[in-house]
Formats: C-alpha cells, structure tokens, sequence
C-alpha cells in the first residue's frame, strides 16, 4: 500500500480536516506532520512532502500544480484569525510589521493596502515577538491561533477576510490542498470523503478540542468564520487573487488544474 507525505497547517482552523483524515479508512496511507504555513509551503516545492495544505500564495511558484480538494480553510467575510492590529486608525498608521507564518495573508494585505485602503505605511518583516511592538504608530499583522485575545488588547482589529470581501464581493481561500503528482480517482474520493467527515462532525469537536480561551467559542469560529468549502465563489475568488500575484510579479503563471 502507497503511502503518501502530508503536511498542513498547524492551526486551529484545519482540525476538522484532519480529524477527519486521521479517522478515514485512508488514515493508515498518510505520513502526517503539522507546520506552520510558510514551513508547509517549502516542503511541498521541494518536494518533501506528497501534497499539502499550504497558503495559495506558493502556487505559482509549483511545477503543475494541482488542486487536489473540494475543500480548503477559506472565509466569507470575516476570518477573525488573520487580522491587522494597532492602536491608532490604520491610516494614521506610519510602520506594519508583516506576519513571517504565511505569504498569503501578507500578500493580501499588500493587496488591499493598495487597491482598498489606498494606504502607504512602510512594511516591515516581522519575526518572533513582533507582536509585543505593535503599539503608537506601529501597525501588525498576525494570523492563526496567536491572534485570539488581541482584539481586546489593541484598540483596532482590521479583519482580512472582511476587508476582501469588501473590496470584491468574493469570499477568500486562504489555504487549499495542493499537489504536484496526479493521484488516482479512488484516493481522491476517498480524501474527499474523509475531508467531509471532518467537517460533518464540529459538534463532536467541539467537546473534545480545548477552547484556546474562556469565551472563544469552537462551534462559532468553525461554523461562522470558516469557510471550508471550495465552491464556485471561492474558485472565482482564488483566480482573482492569483492573477494579481502573477500582474504583481510580471509574470505569467497558468492557474491551478482542479483534479478532485
């Protein structure tokens, strides 16, 4: 029996999925490990792992990549896990430190600085305990498990997922399963099948995960703030924000192939 390298993203948001995963007749196939993002990318273009759940911002970087999932940690507005943080208005804002975890969501902030809030500030690269200087004039953006509870620290909390939307009327991908192999229609359907199991049973995680803090609620932020099918929207929300990687890079990269 194959058996297949995979990696995903270490936060909360992808436990339904890999619960599902880990309790799947394909369990036994997968070598699984957990990283953050930006880690999950780089193993996966260079080829340590099989396939991977990483920030759709590494795709045009791939050989052939392939979209290998009907599923995928995305949002239809707000996110509440990749925020921007400060204590003065954005605008007054004059340095943005940049989370080092995931390209995509500082992709996206840059994106949005530009196109939707016509800002300038200058961008720095952040690194561990960054968050500590966010203060005065000094802008963050954080994402994943390390955000919740800063809403109450700072006085302003920008959401990503929110400002996107915004912006375009679409829902965003932040990560999607990603490959660079073709797999056969039975795995496919069989990680699929075990992708919707995970998703099906959040009122059984939520009594069996710990909640991170005394009033974060699991069955909210699973059911409201993330987004965990691929439809259509998200399809078309995706293509958008790829295309503005490949005009940004001057580059042109052919989109993902969908093989699910």
């Amino acid at each position: 029996m194959d058996r297949y390298r995979i990696t995903a993203v270490s936060y909360l948001n992808t436990k339904p999925l890999l619960y599902g995963l880990l309790n799947s007749p394909i369990g036994g196939q997968l070598n699984l490990e957990l990283n953050i993002p930006s880690d999950c990318a780089q193993k996966l273009k260079n080829g340590q792992a099989d396939l991977a759940l990483v920030p759709v911002a590494i795709i045009p970087e791939l050989q052939q990549p392939r979209i290998i999932s009907r599923y995928c940690i995305g949002a239809v507005g707000e996110v509440r896990t990749v925020c921007i943080y400060s204590d003065c208005p954005l605008e007054e804002a004059e340095t943005l430190y940049l989370d080092h975890h995931s390209r995509t969501s500082v992709e996206l902030a840059q994106l949005l600085l530009k196109e939707y809030w016509h800002l300038s500030p200058a961008l720095l690269p952040a690194q561990e305990g960054y968050i500590r200087k966010i203060g005065g004039r000094t802008a963050g953006l954080v994402i994943g498990d390390r955000t919740i509870g800063l809403d109450k620290k700072f006085k302003h909390c920008y959401d990503l997922g929110e400002a996107w939307q915004q912006h375009t009327g679409l829902p965003f991908v932040f990560a999607a399963w990603v490959s660079t192999r073709e797999f056969d229609a039975p795995f496919l359907q069989a990680f699929n099948d075990a992708l919707a199991s995970g998703v099906s049973q959040i009122q059984k995680l939520k009594y069996l995960l710990p909640s991170p803090a005394p009033d974060f609620s699991l069955e909210e932020y699973f059911t409201r703030y993330i987004s965990y099918q691929l439809d259509e929207a998200k399809e078309e929300a995706l293509h958008r924000f790829l295309s503005y990687l490949n005009e940004k890079q001057g580059a042109a990269k052919p989109m993902p192939v969908f093989q699910r």
